[in-house]
């Protein structure tokens, strides 16, 4: 069943010029990731450093081996280096029969 699962941070002001390619750079093997159905990157309108990353997973067991790989030496990106304290992320079940 596929899931959504939003990651909110935010973005140190100091470094708000870097975090579009840090972002970037992190989603790269993010939308690769088997399973992963697509992400969208939302900035809140009166507070840009406050980011909204929407993502659509095959599987919450999808979602649970991308997250698995990115605590690995190998699935380690630069997003840490940008923001203001560690992400919150959730999870959401689609409920297509309401």
């Amino acid at each position: 069943m596929p899931i959504i699962a939003l990651l909110e941070f935010t973005v140190r002001p100091d470094a708000m010029d870097d975090a579009p390619r840090v972002i970037h750079e992190t989603l790269q093997a993010t939308r690769a990731f088997d399973g992963c159905q697509g992400v969208e990157v939302t900035f809140d309108e009166t507070e840009p450093t406050h980011v909204l990353l929407v993502e659509r997973w095959e599987s919450m067991e999808h979602d649970a081996a991308y997250r698995a790989f990115r605590a690995t030496p190998d699935g380690a990106s630069s997003l840490g280096t940008i923001v203001v304290a560690p992400p919150v992320l959730s999870h959401y079940r689609i409920d297509a029969d309401i």
